[in-house]
């Protein structure tokens, strides 16, 4: 399981804010508002906030959204899926049975009740067109493992992929207090993240902000110029790369640490503390999309 952070990406207080697509997995928990190019969730997710969607809107059948849903294209609604505000559509609506819109509606397009197609479809040509365009080997996997089915069917609507997309995967759960992940989690370049991240091991670009601690079964690695106001623990390795500083301690197996690093707190480490000189270079896809 991937959580993909993309370049640019804001969590704040109470919004996350995306330049690119934001892809949803099932059954995932997001108390926060989501803001990005075109939405796409899948079956049982639970959002609190409104979401905003300057392209498209996909939500799968039993989603839930606590506030109210704008959507600057075309929206497709599952089953079941409940809206507890207003659903603003400037394009069509395509919306499935029993499906609640506690605030009422408006749709400027073409109205359409019936099933609309499930997200996997959409997300099945999604992947392809990803790897059309050269994305990364994670992209593919995070993508994959985000929905346990697979057809085929609808088309993009002539819509390409965004260059930056963030994948939340399945049964991720994303808090002002925490962000929960079963997996592994790359975070792009020039990121601004509240909240302690809990993930099997981390990979961060350049000029990260994180108000918030790390804490990780395996390796955490902190790119350059990167500021974290909190602890990294890790069971594994811990890197920290150039002109980056942790405001609080380290406990890991074993740190390597640039030499224009800094770390204000304790480091704790069984294996030892190595000072390296070169920058880190970080592996696959670098999170471009």
């Amino acid at each position: 399981m991937y959580l993909l952070v993309p370049d640019n990406t804001r969590i704040e207080t109470n919004r996350i804010i995306v330049e690119g697509d934001v892809i949803v997995g099932n059954h995932s928990s997001v108390q926060y508002c989501i803001s990005g190019d075109t939405v796409i969730m899948g079956e049982g997710v639970a959002v609190s906030g409104d979401v905003v969607a300057f392209s498209d809107a996909r939500i799968d059948m039993w989603s839930k959204i606590g506030s109210g849903v704008k959507v600057g294209r075309n929206a497709y609604l599952g089953e079941f899926v409940t809206i507890d505000g207003k659903l603003i559509v400037e394009g069509d609506l395509d919306v499935g049975k029993e499906v609640k819109i506690k605030g009422g509606f408006e749709a400027k397009g073409w109205i359409i009740v019936r099933n609309p197609v499930p997200v996997i479809m959409f997300l099945l040509l999604y992947i392809r067109e990803m790897m059309r365009l050269g994305k990364g080997e994670e992209v593919e996997k995070a993508l994959e493992e985000l929905f346990d089915d697979s057809e085929e069917g609808e088309k993009l609507d002539g819509k390409e992929p965004a260059e930056k997309v963030l994948i939340i995967p399945a049964d991720t759960r994303i808090s002002p207090e925490a962000i929960e992940v079963g997996g592994k989690a790359v975070i792009g370049s020039n990121c601004y993240l509240i909240g302690n991240l809990r993930v099997q091991s981390v990979e961060t670009g350049k000029n990260l902000i994180l108000k918030g601690s790390i804490s990780s079964e395996g390796n955490i690695t902190i790119g350059e110029n990167s500021t974290v106001y909190g602890n990294l623990i890790s069971k594994g390795q811990v890197h920290i790369g150039r002109n980056s500083r942790v405001f609080g301690g380290v406990r890991a197996d074993a740190v390597f640490l640039h030499e224009k690093a800094r770390v204000d707190g304790t480091i704790k480490a069984p294996s030892g503390v190595s000072f390296f000189t070169r920058s880190i270079r970080r592996n696959a896809a670098s999170c471009r999309g």
